[in-house]
This record gives C-alpha cells, structure tokens and sequence, in this order.
C-alpha cells in the first residue's frame, strides 16, 4: 500500500515527518476504508488503530475543504465507551489537525479549519447550545450521548448530515445491553442520515481481537446490510504478539486467605519492581482494593510517586492522575478496570495484576497498557493472592501460550432496551409500525426479533398500566387503523431521562469543605454506618467525615491521618467460561500425571518447562493440588464435580461443590441449589 497514492500530499507529508512508517493495521485498513468499505479493525493495543480509522477521515475533510465544499456541519461521529476516553481521543485530534494544516500553508494551500467537540454526560449546557449553532465536523460521543442526542430535535439536525462513524472498543460492549442499546442507536443514526439526502453512513469498528471475530462485525454493520451482502471487511492483525509474562510469588507460602505478613511481602515485592521501572501500572479488582494497596505502596516509596485510580474518583481526580503518569512525575498507578480500555497515559514500561483478572482477555487487555509504542514487547506480572488463584493463574498463562481467547455472547433481544429505544424514536418522529419493526430487525441483537414481540411491546407502550384513577404510563399514541406511531406529551422527557443501561446505584458523593468541590463517591451503606469525626482515605488522601446528608458526605482534608478504607459492593468479576475451561485443563493433567508418578517431580519439571513457572511457584502449585488428590482421590474437573461435606468448629454441617464452570453457570447453580434446600427442609 502506497500511502502516497490513498491520502492528499500535505497529509502524507505530516504523516511522513512523524512516522517512520504505517502498521500492518493501518496499511490494510486505509485502501478498504478508503474504497468505502464498512470495515472492522481487529488488533492488540497499541498498534495504530484508532488512528488508521480518524486518518482516513481528516483526508476526506481535508479534500473537501480545499475544494471549497466543507461547510459547518458533523461528517464524522466517533462513539467510545469511556467518557475519559472520548476527552483524551479529542486531544489526540489536535496534534494532526494543527500538523496538517501547517503543512498546508508551508504549500502555498488554503486554510482547512476541521472542529471537533466532545459531548458527553459532561459537557456544560453553554458549550451545547454553541455547538448547536456551528456544528462541528467531528463528534466526539458515548452510546449514552449518542441516544441523547438522537433524541433532540437540535441533536438530529446535527447528526443528520453524518457521513462517517467510528465505534471504539466495540468488544467492551458487544457482549452486554448495553452494546444493544447502542446496536439500536447506529440504525436510527443510519435512517436519520438516510432521510437526509439519502446519505449512506459508513461504519468504522475498532477492536481487540475476539472469539469469534465475524460476530463483532456482525454486530457493527447490522443484519440490514449483512442481509444485503454489505457485510463489514476485517482487519484482523491478530491477538498472538510477544509477550513478558511472568507469575510473582510471595516468599511465604499462598494460603486460603492471605496473612498480613504475606501480604506485605506482596507489597515490597511490587515497590522493588516499581523502583526499577521508569513507570508501573497496578492493577486490581475492586476499588477497595486499589486504595489499601495505593496506601502501602505510598508508605513505601513517598506519596507523590503514587497515585490511586478508580470510577469512583471525580473525573478531575482521574484526570489528574492520568497526567501526572503521562508526565512522568507518578512511579506507579493503582487502577481497577478504569483504564483497562485505551486511554493514552504515555508509555508504561510494566504492568502489575493483584489477583486473578478472571478471563484471558482483561489479561490481554491489561497488560497491553504497557509496551503501547509499535514494536515493543508488553510486560506483565501475575499476582496470585491464594492457592486457588495460583491455580488459575498457571491455567491463564497456559491459555494465553496456547493463544486461545475467552468467547464473545451477544445479548439476543432485550426487549427492555427495545422498549426505550421505541419511545425515544418515536417522540422524535411519527413512524409506521412495519418501518419501525424493520428498523429494530436491522440491529443485529435483534435479527430474529419476532413481530409479536414487537407488538406486544407497542401494545405495552401506548396502552400503560390500569390504577384505581384509570390509565397512567402511556407514552405513546398507536393509530391501530392506519399503523402509526406517535410520541404522547411527556414520552420524550421520559424518554431521555430514564434511558440507558448503566444501572444506576446508591452511592453518596463525597464534598469537600470549604470549597464545595466533588471529589468522588462511596457506596451508601459505608457512608451511612459513617460518623462525623470518621477519616478515610481516597484517592490516595485521607479525609474527615463532618456531616453524612442525605445523597452526600462532607469531607474536610485530614492532613495525613490515618484513615479507613472505604468499601463499594458487587464489583469484583466473574470467572470466564474460557478460563474456567483453562483451570479444568490444567487440573485434569496434573491430576493424570500425579497417578503415573505420584511425587509429582515430573509435573514440576513440565511446569518449569512449558509455561516458564518460577521453581518456587510451581512447587507451591504442585503440593496443593497433590494433597487435594491424596485427599479427594480426584481432582474437580469439569468432567468431575466434587461435593465435599464437612462440619464446622460449631458443628454446622457444610457443602462444598467444586465445580470449575465459571460464573454464569455456577450462579444459576447455586441459586437452584438454594431453591431446592428451601423446598426440602422448610427454611
């Protein structure tokens, strides 16, 4: 591919002056994108690709303003999931606009002014309305802003002239509700474009490599266009790369739960590999967590090396933080999934995992943060925290060898999100009942969606439910004769008031005294068993509780005394059916190699040998899982559940059923277990 050939001389020359050349993701992506080909771009972190899709897009703003056709409207929306990275891909923009148009007056050519905006949940009303009245050519957007704005009349006029959109980190919401909000949003956007001058929208989706591949493109395109033999081009650069994996052990041996004593082994551990990388991301499962380990850590190498990340945390604290380590004036960050997407925090020479991340791909995911610049080797060390992580965590290693990736499941009709996308198109705009159906099947989560169902929903929607004082909750008015669909007063509010999919919870937000300034949030159970006088810690600082209102906590700075630690529920994963797949494996063949030789030195030799385990961690691995076997004659499996029945130190009966399926199932398990004791013995 000559990029001389595809893109206007003066952006070729700024790309010339600041690469030395394309990746293999951007080299075949451009010719397809460039061709007008819905294209999906599958590729590990750091190898060019949300560039490769916002490349060819500038070129096409830049040629049309040289030719005197750009007028004041939005050509290009880009969708991400993260609002931080939304802000930080907005900054990433301003490089290559201003490189470009240097350029173009270095030759002697007329000004190109391309303007972005960023719209999120964040942004001021004031900058709302101006944007309103000049459009930008470059929407920068979340799935929940994008349904927003589809859901104004100001919104609408501005997307309508979309020409491009370009979906980041598709895979972090294919596989829930919400990737099928959004899946909904994309064909409304489509039809709106459509109306409008019968534009064409071209769909751009950028990627980690998943399992299988062809349903994420599935998913960006839709089933209108794949019915239609558009179906979207993969770029696939693959997921295998070379990788510095490595599991880090404490001196004293794992158990069921860890000791303080073991505990601060882990932590000199993670400082002395800290001090010897420029910059170390720290990774964890829960915010809880990320703040004891920020703390310790702080102890140990001096507070203003390391910082705290987590969602949580105010967007200003989070930005904070993220600046600080792009600088290089932060050693360390402890963050949990906040960053595991691709936010830019410059170059991160290692990255550290407290714990199981509990599926290949957050592995994956995680420790591409480091080694992020094209060519360099990501480098990540595992933290089991018990013997039972030290298991998955050999298992993990061993999937990640094999190449193998945890599977993508697409969500199939969730007629809750349906039934808000409904409402929200129809108070935009009247629709007949068979157009709207057909827009709801182009969506993929919803190709197989059945027009009973659908009627059901719209029969739902404009009958309401029945009270003592009549009818209430209708929100829209359906003409049964002709088959149209109108918005009733009041179903656009609700509309965009009550949309989405993130599910809302009970946090208080924490202010800070005298300045009255939003610094994050705890759950609502902490805030309330709260007192005043009570100091905690976030964000790596520590504060005085003054008073708990209702919805908020007042804080004054605690200078430094030592705090407790905040807790948040329900947020630690779930294992994955991949790994837990990966865990059965690993089982099966020591338990197999432990019969032939019992000892288990040729188990220990295979360890050492195949996945590179640290001698000391494979012997604590092999002695666990041989005294499970000398114990149970087996080990679990997913061909052989164990229920072990024991009684406690009060003389409680117990059962444990080791069973590695992985979350899902053994939720739904554990949950028709629970049904069938209460049946049996009344209680």
């Amino acid at each position: 591919m000559d990029i001389h050939s595809l893109f206007h001389p003066a952006v070729a020359a700024w790309f010339d002056s600041r690469f030395a050349a394309a990746t293999p993701a951007q080299r075949d992506a451009w010719p397809l994108i460039k061709s007008g080909r819905h294209t999906l771009i599958a590729a590990p972190t750091g190898s060019g690709k949300t560039f490769a899709a916002f490349m060819a897009a500038i070129d096409d703003l830049v040629r049309l303003g040289l030719a005197g056709e750009l007028k004041d409207e939005t050509q290009v929306v880009y969708v991400s999931p993260l609002k931080a990275l939304s802000n930080d891909i907005q900054r990433n923009l301003e490089a290559p606009l201003a490189g470009i148009r240097d350029e173009l007056a270095r030759r002697g050519l007329p000004d190109v002014e391309v303007r972005t905006w960023v719209r999120t949940g964040d942004t001021p009303a004031s900058e709302r309305q101006r944007m309103a009245r000049r459009p930008p050519h470059i929407v920068v957007t979340t799935p929940e802003s994008l349904y927003i704005l589809l859901g104004s009349e100001s919104g609408r006029k501005m997307l309508a002239t979309t020409r491009t959109v370009i979906v980041d980190e598709i895979h972090a919401v294919a596989s829930n509700k919400r990737g099928s909000h959004l899946a909904l949003s994309l064909e409304r956007l489509a039809a709106l474009c459509n109306g409008h001058g019968g534009h064409r929208l071209l769909r751009i989706g950028l990627s980690a490599t998943q399992n299988p591949i062809e349903d994420v493109a599935h998913f960006l395109v839709g089933q209108g266009l794949v019915g239609q033999g558009q179906r979207a081009a993969i770029v696939d650069s693959g997921h295998r790369r070379e990788r510095d994996l490595a599991l880090a052990v404490p001196d004293s041996p794992l158990e069921a739960v860890m000791s303080m004593e073991v505990w601060e082994q882990v932590y000199r551990r993670l400082a002395s590999l800290i001090a010897e990388h420029r910059t170390t991301l720290i990774f964890v499962n829960t915010r809880r967590l990320a703040e004891r380990a920020t703390r310790r850590l702080s102890e140990l190498l001096g507070k203003e090396h390391v910082a705290a990340h987590h969602g949580s945390l105010a967007k200003e604290q989070r930005f904070d933080a993220e600046q600080r380590l792009k600088a290089g004036q932060l050693k360390a960050l402890v963050a949990t999934a906040s960053l595991e997407l691709g936010i830019d925090i410059g170059d991160v020479d290692l990255v550290c995992q407290l714990g199981s991340p509990r599926s290949i791909a957050s592995l994956l995911q995680r420790v591409g943060r480091s080694g992020h610049a094209v060519g360099a080797t990501p480098k990540g060390r595992l933290f089991p925290l018990s013997r039972d992580e030290l298991v998955e965590c050999t298992a993990l290693l061993d999937s990640v060898r094999q190449g193998e990736l945890d599977r993508l499941t697409i969500p199939t009709e969730p007629l809750d999100v349906l039934a808000q996308q409904i409402v929200a198109e129809v108070a935009a705009q009247e629709w007949g009942e068979d157009a709207l159906y057909d827009l709801a099947r182009r969506a993929w989560p919803y190709h197989h969606l059945k027009r009973e169902d659908f009627d059901a929903i719209v029969a739902m929607l404009a009958e309401g439910f029945h009270t003592r004082r009549g009818r209430r909750g209708a929100l829209l008015h359906h003409d049964a004769v002709n088959r149209q669909l109108r918005g009733r007063r009041g179903a656009r509010l609700t509309a965009l008031s009550a949309g989405g999919t993130i599910p809302d919870n009970a946090d208080y937000q924490v202010l800070l005294e005298p300045e009255n300034n939003v610094i994050g949030s705890v759950n609502e159970d902490f805030a309330v068993e709260s007192m005043a006088g009570d100091v905690f810690q976030l964000g790596n600082r520590s504060y005085r509780i003054q008073r708990v209102e209702r919805g908020v906590v007042r804080v004054e700075d605690a200078h430094g005394q030592a705090p407790n630690i905040p807790f948040w529920l329900g947020e630690a994963p779930g294992r994955s059916d991949a790994l837990s797949s990966a865990v059965s494996r690993l089982r099966q063949a020591i338990a197999d190699s432990l019969r032939q030789d019992p000892s288990g030195d040729c188990t220990l030799r295979r360890l050492t040998e195949q996945l590179a385990l640290d001698p000391a961690a494979a012997r604590q691995l092999v002695d666990y899982l041989r005294a499970g076997h000398a114990a149970l004659g087996v080990l679990p499996t997913q061909d052989t559940i164990v229920l072990e029945r024991f009684f406690d130190e009060a003389g409680g009966m117990q059962l444990v059923v080791h069973s590695p399926f992985g979350s899902r199932l053994n939720r739904a398990w554990g949950l028709a277990l629970r049904k069938r004791f209460c049946g049996k013995f009344i209680f």
